[in-house]
This record gives C-alpha cells, sequence and structure tokens, in this order.
C-alpha cells in the first residue's frame, strides 16, 4: 500500500506536540528521531527510512522551486506550515549520498522573558532607539526565540516600524502597536545585504537580521546601528569577547581599527546563552550578559578584547553577569545539576569557586 507521507507527516507533528519535542529528523536508514529536553529519541514504531522515503518527505515539505533548488545545490534552508498552523524552520542536506532533513518548530506563541527564564533587564535594551544587541551562542541555544521575545515586547508597547530579514522566517508576528515587515531571503529579497541597504530606504525603526553570516551583512548591520536604528541580530559564537573578535576579524586588517571604533560606539550589549536540562524537566537557559558602558568602549576601541571578561565578571551592579555566575545561580536554585554546570561551563576552575 502506498504511503500519503503527508498525512504520515501530520501524525508525528502531532507526536511531537504532545511529547514537548524540538525537533524532528528523518534520516535514512533510521527511524524518525525527536528531541526531547535536550536527548534525541528515536520513534521505534515507525519503519526505518528509506532513500525513497525521506525524499517523499521532502517533496511534501517544500515547494517546487525550493525542491528543485535543494537537488541543485544539495542543501536548503526552508519553513514549512501545515494546516493547523504549527510551523517549522527546515534545513535539508545530503549526507553519504543519502538525503537528510531536520527540522525545528516554532512555537506559535510568542513567549516573554518570564516565561524563557530570561533576566528582566533584557527589556531595558528593546527601548532604547538605536545601536547594536547581539544574541550569540551555539546553532540550536533559543536566539531567534529570545530575538523574537524582545522584538514582541516593541511590538506590544511602541508603534515602531519593524523589518525582519529570516532566512527562513521563524516566528509570525501578530501586529499590536508596530508595523512588522518579514523578508525571506530567496522569496522576498536577494540576500540579507540587500535586504539592509533598502530597509534603509523603508522609515524603517528596529531591524531583526536573522543571521549575520558574512563581511557584508556584518558591515551594513553596524552601519544601520550607527546612522539611528535598533538592530538585533545573531551570531554562532560563544561568548562576548569572542564575538567581538569574530566581527573584527571578519574585515581586512586595513579596516580593523576603524570597525572597533564603530562597534565602540554603536554596541549596546552582547547576550550569550545555552540550554540545559532542567531537573524538572524540560530546559533553562545560562546566560552571559555584556553590557557596554565606557570602560567596555574603551577595551574595543583599543583592542584589548582579553580583558573583557574581567568586566563583566566585576560588572554585576550594572546588569552584567557572566556565565558560571549564571551557572552557579541555577545549581543553588535547583534548577540543573552540579554535573550539567560543569558541563557546560567554559571556566570550570572559576566554577569551583562559586558553587
Amino acid at each position: 500500500m502506498a504511503v500519503d507521507y503527508k498525512r504520515e507527516l501530520n501524525v508525528l507533528i502531532e507526536l511531537i506536540l504532545q511529547e514537548q519535542a524540538s525537533d524532528l529528523h528523518f534520516s535514512v536508514g533510521a527511524h524518525p528521531l525527536i528531541r526531547v529536553s535536550g536527548t534525541l529519541i528515536p520513534l521505534l514504531k515507525k519503519p526505518i527510512l528509506t532513500d525513497a522515503d525521506v525524499n517523499s518527505f521532502a517533496k511534501v515539505l517544500m515547494r517546487i522551486d525550493q525542491y528543485e533548488r535543494y537537488q541543485n545545490f544539495t542543501e536548503i534552508d526552508f519553513s514549512y506550515e501545515n494546516t493547523e498552523g504549527v510551523r517549522f524552520r527546515g534545513n535539508a542536506f545530503y549526507q553519504r549520498g543519502h538525503m537528510g532533513i531536520a527540522l525545528r518548530l516554532i512555537p506559535n506563541v510568542i513567549r516573554d522573558f518570564n516565561e524563557l527564564n530570561l533576566p528582566p533587564i533584557l527589556e531595558s535594551f528593546t527601548q532604547r532607539s538605536q545601536g547594536f544587541f547581539l544574541c550569540v551562542g551555539p546553532v540550536g541555544q533559543g536566539k531567534s526565540t529570545t530575538l523574537a521575545s524582545m522584538v514582541n515586547l516593541i511590538n506590544k508597547t511602541r508603534a515602531e516600524h519593524i523589518v525582519t530579514i529570516e532566512d527562513p522566517i521563524e516566528y509570525v508576528y501578530e501586529e499590536q502597536k508596530s508595523l512588522i515587515d518579514q523578508r525571506e531571503v530567496g522569496i522576498d529579497t536577494k540576500n540579507f545585504e540587500t535586504a539592509l541597504t533598502s530597509a534603509l530606504r523603508q522609515d524603517v525603526d528596529v531591524i531583526l537580521v536573522g543571521e549575520m553570516r558574512n563581511t557584508e551583512t556584518i558591515a551594513s548591520a553596524v552601519t544601520a546601528a550607527e546612522t539611528g536604528h535598533l538592530v538585533y541580530s545573531t551570531l554562532h559564537t560563544n561568548d562576548a569577547a569572542q564575538t567581538i573578535n569574530r566581527i573584527v576579524d571578519s574585515f581586512p586588517s586595513t579596516q580593523q581599527d576603524q570597525v572597533r571604533v564603530q562597534l565602540a560606539s554603536s554596541l549596546i550589549a552582547i547576550f550569550s546563552q545555552r540550554l540545559i536540562p532542567h531537573i524538572a524537566g524540560g530546559l533553562v537557559p545560562a546566560y552571559e550578559l555584556l553590557i557596554n558602558n565606557t570602560a567596555v568602549s574603551n577595551l574595543i576601541r583599543e583592542n584589548r578584547i582579553h580583558e573583557i571578561p574581567s568586566v563583566i565578571e566585576t560588572g554585576l551592579e550594572q546588569g552584567m553577569i557572566d556565565m558560571n555566575r549564571s551557572l552557579a545561580r541555577l545549581v543553588q536554585n535547583g534548577d540543573i545539576t552540579v554535573e550539567n554546570a560543569f558541563t557546560y561551563a567554559v571556566n570550570q576552575k572559576g566554577l569551583e569557586r562559586l558553587i
């Protein structure tokens, strides 16, 4: 009997919602897998997937032009929404000559800081009229969710023109006080840098750049922040110091001094986060927060980035927090295990002194 792959996909989506899973994986030679509270679980009651199975799921998940692009370039980002309004961010790829698909569930409801266990100080960074705010961390650590919460708070409280540039569009905003234009790379615009340049001519107040993938996008984002816009974006970096170095090092050496000057004046803050298994189930964020003040600005301008971790450790009264202090607090509150705290700690000796 022929398999109805659209129906089968909806059965899997129902299971994801029921189990409160975050991800769904299709890989040839394996059962479908879901990720629950950070752990991958094979769905053993489902048959092992063949090439034909994964290919058929790909055709259900993608538009015809996306599927053709996938075949031509062997990988693609896409978004998918079923008839019930359940949305996913997807990436299809090839591995060892076989198709693979990874889907990340995008919640329909944009949760607030309290629901996400994020620090209330993030609200102050939604009240700025201009500047550059970065949310950083490895893939899958909740960066997009944090920025969506910040953008939605602006949407609820201020009449602003917000432009998001994403690949693909993840959270869909319901306009409240703000006008929100969401642009998807490859559909609504050619690329991130083109959309950023265009946004400056669209009477925009707030710009969300889904990801800064190249030097041109970084340069455009910094310029937008300098010229009176509030810019939010992400980078796949581990902490604030590494983020600043990554931005500066992406430019030719002849431009790096100028970039440091621009960053020193336009940066608002860098928020680095990790999602850690909660003792009671689910995930809870640990984080580092660098707030740009006079001392930080001078360190960036003078290329003394290696001193930034010390500034964060001593900046508690100004709202800064280092990752070790955040991890220690989660342990003391009974949210995470000591073992997981050390697993996620960059400086384990420093964490020992706090626990």
